[in-house]
């Protein structure tokens, strides 16, 4: 079930409302969880937290997707966009580990098309909070940052998604950092859909193998 929460930061004064979707096991028992952020893209954006599940990641769970992992998805205010929030979202995955059974060695991060760029971008900031991540129809905030934020995100496993005919974010966006990811010597995998535009992220969360992915990672190596 997603429930809706919001998360008050004074030290930076961020406040960002967010979904958060629990394990069905959760209460039965004293496990720790991994954990997944998922960031929205610009089409959810506002004070209404009905538009995030609209689309993607809590999309899916509402259409009966279950995962064994602790799901938050945090909205962006109207006309902003997730590089700034960095400090906002790095104070979100703190309250949730505070308050919930958090595997800090399994914190994954995803996003499409503006979550998507907010994904690279948060985890070039702080690539040593999560274990893994999958970028859905993004890229690097400019093209020219791609080598920087490779040599940031070297360490990580990285699965990057795209349609081939996306014609609001191109192909290219993705396809310039995933060079530059496998010039450093990444884990990075990149899945091209021949037929899909923008929305390659449907396709993509529906897709069991990606959560399987992710939970062979832990930070710092394999799971």
């Amino acid at each position: 079930m997603l429930h809706t929460r919001h998360i008050m930061n004074r030290a930076v004064g961020v406040r960002l409302p967010y979904l958060l979707a629990l394990p069905d096991d959760y209460e039965h028992n004293t496990n720790t969880y991994p954990l997944l952020l998922f960031l929205h893209g610009a089409g959810e954006r506002g004070s209404d937290l009905q538009a995030v599940r609209t689309q993607g990641l809590p999309r899916a769970l509402l259409n009966g997707l279950s995962l064994p992992f602790i799901v938050v998805a945090p909205q962006c205010p109207v006309n902003d966009t997730w590089d700034h929030h960095r400090f906002g979202l790095t104070a979100l995955l703190d309250e949730i580990g505070s308050q919930y059974r958090v595997d800090p060695d399994r914190v994954y991060l995803t996003g499409l098309s503006m979550g998507g760029f907010g994904t690279f971008d948060l985890a070039q900031a702080f690539p040593e909070r999560f274990a893994a991540l999958a970028p859905v129809c993004g890229g690097g905030r400019r093209l020219a940052d791609a080598p920087t934020t490779a040599r940031r995100l070297k360490s990580l496993p990285i699965w990057v998604f795209h349609g081939a005919l996306d014609d609001i974010v191109p192909l290219a966006s993705s396809e310039q950092i995933v060079d530059a990811l496998k010039a450093e010597g990444a884990d990075v995998q990149f899945t091209v859909y021949p037929d899909k535009y923008h929305d390659s992220w449907t396709v993509t969360y529906d897709n069991p193998e990606l959560y399987t992915w992710f939970q062979k990672h832990r930070r710092g190596g394999h799971a």
